[in-house]
């Protein structure tokens, strides 16, 4: 069996798994994003952080690099790139954080895969191939289902004093937040998708609330209208789900996959157990 080093990568960290015949190893390295990193930049990191994880006299037949941002042809030219010149005897594969989704979902089957994390997207996945994309247009337009969705309902709850008495008073004691702090948050400070998806976890902490569970079920069925409904392959496969919120909301998506009468698939929090079975 040949040797791979598999890396499933967003904006924060990297996560990374050597596959060998008998065992495997993994490790935790910060994020490998084109979108804020340079060619120096990643080059250093994987040097420092990457290497000191693998024997020496480990020899790497195939590195497959998943990640945010590979969408772009010029992105994967530079990973590409960067990996070649540190594995330059080694197979290099180069693809989007989509593609690792469906491998890590369907293997080689057919099936709708959808990402519901930070961001949202999902595709219809052939075995081989993603054959549709219906990727989210960001947070601010779109990303229907994601955390960034459901966080930005939170502050709207919150902001126009919709929640009631108990729940405004919750917010409040947990993030003790001014108005205008939050404002700035949202439209002053960079990454704000971060910023809103990190109110997930106020709807996480207050299941069974019924403000809650409607601001849950709402925001991943506007999902499940704005494109799960547009496949026409959806009635024929199975639909699977990945990511923190997909992961963490997993009851609310069985659900409404019993009253849209869809079948249901895997649900994971991440791809790399299902990467890991894909690649050997």
């Amino acid at each position: 069996m040949a040797v791979k080093l598999v890396a499933d990568s967003g904006a924060t960290k990297c996560e990374w798994c050597l596959i060998q015949p008998r065992k495997t190893t993994s490790f935790v390295t910060q994020g490998l994003s084109p979108y804020f990193l340079g060619k120096e930049a990643m080059t250093d990191i994987i040097r420092k952080e990457v290497l000191p994880n693998l024997s020496k006299n480990t020899s790497i037949d195939a590195v497959h690099f998943y990640g945010t941002g590979l969408g772009n042809s010029n992105h994967v030219k530079m990973v590409l790139n960067v990996l070649k010149s540190i594995f330059p005897k080694s197979k290099i594969e180069v693809n989007t954080d989509i593609l690792a989704a469906a491998r890590a979902l369907c293997g080689n089957e057919n099936g709708i895969a959808c990402i519901l994390g930070t961001g949202s997207n999902s595709c219809y996945y052939n075995g081989k191939k993603i054959v549709k994309n219906r990727a989210g247009i960001g947070y601010i337009l779109g990303d229907e289902g994601s955390g960034a969705y459901l966080g930005k309902k939170v502050i709207q709850y919150y902001l126009y004093e919709t929640f009631d008495a108990e729940l405004m008073e919750k917010f409040k004691k947990q993030y003790g937040l001014s108005n205008t702090e939050i404002l700035e948050n949202v439209y002053q400070k960079p990454l704000a998708n971060r910023y809103l998806a990190s109110f997930t976890l106020f709807l996480a902490e207050n299941r069974g609330h019924y403000m809650i569970e409607n601001i849950i079920e709402d925001g991943l069925n506007d999902f499940f209208y704005q494109h799960l409904l547009k496949y026409k392959e959806i009635w024929e496969y199975p639909i699977n789900f990945i990511g923190s919120v997909a992961f963490g909301f997993s009851d609310i998506l069985q659900e409404l996959c019993a009253t849209y009468e869809f079948k249901v698939g895997k649900i994971l929090q991440k791809p790399m157990e299902g990467l890991i079975a894909y690649h050997r």
